[in-house]
């Protein structure tokens, strides 16, 4: 192992220089690929509608080609996924990432091509563990195995072709090169297992006795998988089972929420945890440094960007930004343009540039995600500052959370209504609501002006509710593991009143 560590880690640094390329030219690496997708792109039947031929510049493919969303583009995938081809990209397309960002019922079928696997998410992998080396020059990081913890896929069979359907994390598992095998665990029949319970058993006991040098995967997925580990060992923490663990490769949620967790269960000063922005349509950003979890913007990915600043995002017909006039500290809806045969598309997420040389983003939230009941506002980013101040003043530890408003009638008055799974309770749910308040008073003035004096929204509701109550609502809407997660906001009620009738049950 000590050779294969010695080779592979020259191979990857070579990476590097890749990345410091289109940190120096970041707007030629960009127009570039622009230049590509449009010639990959002329061809095809969505191509041959908006007469990519006759596309000159940035500004005559912004005029001509609208922005879309799932819904827009849904009927060309369903095509595709009946068998046809050429529709949307050039390439023949057998993959599809099965993707719902949230809890929804609805399902979204990402197109996954040979280009996007190959030019995106595994240049990402590499990527990525390029600027893990660069910046831990020590590392044994290949001494011994990384652990991932992905999802599931099935092969779908449609006018005598197949096709396969399932996680993104599971389609490159399945798609990765046979050496990487030999450096990951489990094995692959474990990993792709579709019973999430039966999957998390299975790994914790078959994973035990390996030499554990780096963790990938969701957050909370992750740390019920480490649970069910200390519980089989009857250890106390990771470390004495893998002493050799150096870092955890996580993306999918904000991070903040579990570091306390996590940082109880793997004991060490030296643990890395390197944040990233990975999803079906696409891997965007990498953490760069060890010292904020700010990511840089991956810019040689098959993926050209846009930006709706999200004051603009409800206009009939949003102008967008391009990344050369992108300003600090302002919420943008990304859009984008991929290898991946997605046009102008909206991803959902939003973010802002926190660095403009090299570019730099966090995520802020979801453009579905938000509560605006009464014109406050609120974002995810606001919810889970306001929580992590709520949880130092009051040394407590939130696994989950959601939230969503109380409407005017029926005598109810106007508020936000919380429902929240404490790893460790405060000792005064009441103080802490204060706290949660105030500091939701602080990072958000719209929030601030709608609570004065009560007149318009009154303090929130907190329900504390037992462990496992997001666990048990995940398992009965059928969303356990992979990318799946509890949404954190919602401007209506549907989330939070079928959690509440759990409870009832």
């Amino acid at each position: 192992m000590a050779l294969i560590n010695s080779v592979l880690s020259w191979f990857i640094k070579k990476r590097y220089h890749q990345i410091e390329l289109f940190m120096k030219y970041p707007h030629e690496v960009q127009l570039e690929w622009f230049k590509k997708l449009i010639q990959e792109g002329k061809d095809t039947e969505w191509g041959r509608k908006y007469l990519y031929h006759d596309i000159k510049d940035i500004d005559d493919f912004r005029n001509r080609i609208p922005i879309s969303t799932y819904d827009d583009l849904k009927l060309y995938i369903d095509r595709m996924r009946s068998g046809e081809q050429n529709l949307l990209w050039n390439t023949d397309v057998k993959w599809f990432a099965k993707s719902s960002g949230t809890t929804s019922d609805k399902s979204k079928f990402i197109p996954v091509t040979e280009e996007s696997l190959e030019e995106c998410h595994y240049k990402a992998g590499k990527d990525m563990l390029a600027i893990y080396f660069n910046n831990n020059q020590e590392t044994s990081f290949f001494d011994g195995r990384g652990l991932a913890l992905g999802g599931s896929q099935k092969i779908i069979e449609v006018n005598n072709a197949e096709y396969i359907e399932g996680d993104l994390s599971a389609i490159i598992i399945n798609n990765l090169p046979y050496w990487a095998e030999f450096v990951r665990v489990p094995k692959r029949s474990i990993a792709l297992l579709d019973n999430w319970e039966e999957k998390i058993e299975i790994m914790a006991q078959s994973t035990i006795d390996h030499d554990v040098t780096s963790l990938s995967g969701v957050p909370s997925w992750t740390l019920l998988l480490l649970k069910r580990i200390l519980e089989i060992t009857n250890k106390k923490n990771i470390l004495e089972i893998w002493p050799n663990l150096e870092v955890f490769f996580h993306g999918g949620v904000n991070f903040d929420p579990y570091r306390e967790q996590f940082k109880s269960l793997i004991p060490s000063n030296e643990m890395v945890y390197m944040n990233t922005y990975n999803a079906s349509e696409g891997f965007f950003g990498i953490q760069d440094t060890n010292h904020s979890d700010e990511m840089l913007l991956m810019l040689d990915y098959g993926v050209y960007y846009e930006f709706i600043p999200m004051e603009n995002w409800e206009d009939e017909n949003p102008q967008t930004v391009l990344l050369e006039d992108v300003e600090l500290n302002k919420n943008y809806a990304l859009v984008i343009s991929t290898n991946g045969g997605l046009w102008r598309y909206q991803i959902g997420d939003t973010v802002e540039f926190t660095s403009l040389s090299p570019y730099r983003i966090r995520i802020t939230g979801r453009t579905k995600n938000f509560i605006n009941a009464f014109g406050e506002e609120l974002i995810i980013d606001n919810a889970e500052a306001a929580l992590k101040g709520a949880c130092d003043k009051h040394k407590s530890i939130v696994n989950e959370y959601t939230g969503a408003p109380i409407y005017l009638g029926d005598n109810k008055k106007a508020a936000h209504e919380w429902i929240i799974e404490f790893e460790a309770e405060p000792k005064d749910l009441n103080d802490f609501k204060r706290s949660f308040d105030d500091n939701l008073k602080k990072v958000n003035s719209d929030y601030e002006a709608k609570r004065s004096h009560d007149l318009l929204l009154h303090e929130p509701i907190i329900h504390s509710v037992p462990k496992g109550t997001f666990y048990k609502w995940l398992k009965k809407k059928g969303k356990l593991g992979g990318q799946n997660k509890v949404p954190r906001l919602s401007n209506n009620r549907n989330y939070i009143d079928d959690i509440l009738k759990t409870l009832d049950n």
